[in-house]
C-alpha cells in the first residue's frame, strides 16, 4: 500500500542541562512531527518549553517521547517497570511536556514510546496496556505512533485509541518487519544514498529491504529521522527533497 502523503518525524529535545544531543530549531524547519523528550530518557523543564516554543512557531506537531526512567541509559536499557507504575509515570510525562506545549499555544498530539519501551510494547502486552492505559489517564484520546502490527496497536485500538504507523528511515529492519537491535553491527544506518532510496521505497511502495536482503511491507504513516545520528539535519532535508521530487507529500498526520 503506498501513501499520497507521509509525516517526516524526529526526536528532539534529547538533552540535558547544558547538554544538547540534537539540532532542534534546524531540524524543525524540516519535520512535520516532532517527538519530544520527556525528561526520562533525556530533556528536562527548560529543553522541553524551548523545543516546544520554537515548533509552535514551524507550525510542527508536537508529540510526548516516553520512555522508562532511564536518564544514564537514554532510555534504551531493557527495564521490568510494574504496568501500574509505568502507566502513572506514562501520563505524567505527557502531562509535563502538555504544560510546555500549551504555553506556547498548541497542544500535545500524539504519544511515541522510546528506545527500549518502544521495542518492548512491539511484544509485551503487559507493557503496551500500560502505556496505552498511561494515555488514558490524561483523559485525551491521543494516537500512538509505532510500528505496524505491534501489540501497542492492538491494544490502543481494543481501548478506542487512533493508531498511527511509522516507519524508520536509518534503521535496519529484520525479515519480521521488527527493527534490528541497535547492539548489532548494521542496524543504524548512516550512508544518505541508502536511506533517502529506503525512504522513497517505504513512503511509495510501502516495501523495505531486511538485514537479510528481503523485500518487507512496511505500511507507514509517518517516516523517522533520528535526530542523534550524525549529519541527521542534512539527511532529513534531503530525505524530504526527495520524498516531495517523487510526488509525496510530506505533511503531519494530525
Amino acid at each position: 500500500m503506498t501513501w499520497a502523503s507521509i509525516d517526516l518525524n524526529a526526536d528532539l529535545g534529547e538533552g540535558f542541562g547544558r547538554w544538547r544531543l540534537t539540532d532542534d530549531e534546524a531540524l524543525l524547519s524540516v519535520v512535520t512531527s516532532a517527538n519530544v523528550a520527556c525528561g526520562f530518557h533525556a530533556g528536562d523543564a527548560a529543553t522541553m518549553r524551548r523545543v516546544c516554543t520554537l515548533a509552535a512557531e514551524h507550525k510542527v506537531r508536537i508529540g510526548a517521547q516516553v520512555s522508562y526512567r532511564d536518564l544514564a541509559g537514554f532510555g534504551r536499557r531493557p527495564m521490568d517497570v510494574p504496568p501500574d507504575e509505568l502507566a502513572a509515570e506514562v501520563a505524567y510525562q505527557i502531562g509535563a511536556l502538555e504544560v510546555f506545549a500549551r504555553a506556547a499555544g498548541t497542544r500535545v498530539s500524539y504519544v511515541k514510546p522510546h528506545g527500549a519501551l518502544y521495542n518492548r510494547v512491539v511484544h509485551d502486552e503487559q507493557q503496551a496496556e500500560a502505556v496505552v492505559e498511561g494515555v488514558m489517564l490524561t483523559g485525551e484520546r491521543l494516537p500512538l505512533l509505532g510500528l505496524p502490527g505491534s501489540t501497542l496497536h492492538t491494544m490502543a485500538e481494543k481501548a478506542g485509541l487512533p493508531v498511527v504507523t511509522e516507519a524508520f528511515a536509518d534503521r535496519a529492519y529484520t525479515a519480521d518487519g521488527t527493527l534490528v537491535p541497535r547492539g548489532q553491527e548494521g542496524a543504524v544506518l548512516t550512508d544518505q544514498d541508502a536511506v533517502v532510496e529506503r525512504s522513497v521505497s517505504m513512503a511509495r511502495f510501502g516495501v523495505v529491504t531486511s538485514h537479510c536482503g528481503r523485500p518487507v511491507g512496511i505500511r507507514a504513516r509517518s517516516l523517522c529521522v533520528h535526530g542523534d545520528t550524525p549529519g541527521a539535519v542534512a539527511l532529513a532535508r534531503t530525505v524530504r527533497a526527495r520524498l516531495e521530487e517523487s510526488g509525496v507529500r510530506v505533511e503531519a498526520f494530525v
